[in-house]
């Protein structure tokens, strides 16, 4: 990713040149909003250059305090009606600037948020990952991760499927097709036009494979600095999306679509020296330093508190079955993946997988937690437990919180998570899952118009 032309990001100089010889007229301003979402503008070219550039654009702070159908709702102490929901500015971070190859005549700039004044906006996913990452250079730290985003893919258009209110969707495979290239086979041209597409926006592809579920499939990208990684995530999760549909098909990240397997993101998560040398290797037991068994301890004693980070909707909490991949019980182990953190790698490459993330994660709130517990060992010198060697869900351990629910009121309790980032913050991400929960709690369900509409 260093030679930045030819990967798919721009200079400022080059983004004038290629309006000046119209191949650009379109900058996508955008931003990451709670549920990780792109949020954001569609800009002239031209007026992003005279105008945005320099003093960046504004936008409706509701933005960061809306639900997932971009309701306004209360609770918030930054965005409301009280407040007059006003703007917040969008100022663009030029070194995420890249070509969007799947929209013609289109780049995209990733922005930070600020209120008018100068200070920035503590609640933003961007701006929460920076602060934790400045917590680690202070350290003459830094994290690298990779993220592995699993997906269903269907032969029904996005208008379709939401008409048919979501049943007897078309799976693109109909048997499991895990790691089998017949399976990949079939849906090669649009996982080929994703993965080309992505590598021209600047991210580094290293493969797809088949997966469990009917239709299930994941393209991994090569690790990268944490921000570069989470920026890099949403903007795969939106054009993976967008692509699908101009191929006439949909796909889904949804951590549990149906009763099958449900759809994981496994973050990996490594620590280095300011200076890139690795820092979690050393001499110790399974090939740890000592900063790294902290940093792993340190993971283990907050997944608990932290699970909300990582599992932020209701239906997260349903991918949590024993035998299915994805974790129960709160133990690590040594390329174990009946755990819910698996070492792997040595030297330069060793790194602790989290498996507990499904595919609907925040991947800046994610990162941001696994470095806050992975500073709380270090910190606290917390010792690390021995590696689980066998079947975890069988190990009668703590497990993962089993609901939204039961993940906010540890998450509201937690000393931990407000010293990390602040009691606003963890304030306003606790609003947002009770506004899910309450949204999910006056709901009928079709589960109970089948249960009890006849036979009740």
């Amino acid at each position: 990713m260093s030679d930045r032309a030819s990967s798919g990001f721009l200079s400022v100089t080059e983004l004038r040149d290629d309006i000046a010889a119209g191949r650009i007229d379109t900058v996508l301003l955008a931003i990451a909003d709670m549920q990780g979402r792109l949020q954001g503008k569609r800009l002239s070219a031209r007026y992003f250059l005279d105008e945005v550039l320099q003093h960046g654009s504004e936008g409706c702070n509701y933005l960061l305090a809306v639900d997932v159908d971009m309701n306004t709702v209360p609770g918030y102490a930054m965005s409301s009606w009280e407040r007059g929901y006003g703007d917040f500015v969008m100022k663009p971070d030029l070194s995420t600037l890249r070509r969007v190859p799947w929209h013609e005549g289109t780049a995209l700039v990733m922005a930070d948020l600020a209120w008018e004044g100068g200070a920035e906006v503590t609640a933003s996913p961007r701006q929460i990952l920076r602060r934790q990452l400045a917590r680690l250079q202070e350290r003459g730290l830094a994290a690298y991760v990779g993220t592995e985003l699993e997906f269903v893919i269907y032969d029904d258009t996005y208008e379709d499927a939401w008409r048919r209110a979501y049943r007897d969707l078309t799976p693109a495979n109909l048997y499991n097709v895990d790691y089998s290239l017949l399976g990949t086979g079939r849906v090669e041209k649009l996982l080929r036009r994703i993965r080309r597409e992505m590598e021209g926006a600047g991210l580094y592809v290293e493969s797809a494979k088949g997966e469990c579920n009917l239709g299930q499939h994941e393209i991994a990208f090569r690790y990268a600095e944490a921000l570069a990684t989470c920026d890099n995530h949403v903007i795969y999760k939106t054009g993976a999306k967008e692509i699908a549909a101009q191929e006439g098909r949909s796909i889904t990240f949804m951590a549990k679509p149906n009763q099958r397997e449900g759809n994981s993101c496994h973050i990996h998560i490594s620590l280095r020296s300011v200076d890139g040398d690795p820092v979690m290797a050393g001499e110790g037991p399974y090939g740890m330093s000592q900063l790294g068994a902290g940093f792993v301890a340190g993971q283990l004693a907050a997944m608990r508190e932290l699970t909300l980070l990582y599992a932020p909707n209701i239906n997260s909490y349903k991918r949590f079955v024993p035998g299915s991949f994805a974790p129960t019980a709160l133990k690590w182990g040594v390329d174990n993946r009946t755990c819910s953190l698996r070492l792997v790698g040595h030297g330069l490459s060793l790194r602790v997988e989290n498996r507990v993330p499904g595919g609907d994660v925040n991947p800046y709130l994610a990162v941001a937690g696994l470095i806050a517990a992975g500073l709380h060992g270090i910190d606290a010198e917390l010792p690390l437990e021995d590696p689980y060697a066998g079947n975890a869900y069988a190990s009668g351990a703590e497990r993962v919180p089993a609901t939204l629910r039961e993940a906010l009121a540890v998450f509201e309790g937690s000393k931990l998570a407000k010293e990390a980032f602040g009691e606003d913050v963890v304030e306003h991400y606790a609003n947002n899952a009770r506004v899910e929960l309450a949204a999910f709690d006056a709901a009928v369900t079709d589960w109970e118009m089948f249960r009890g509409f006849e036979r009740m």
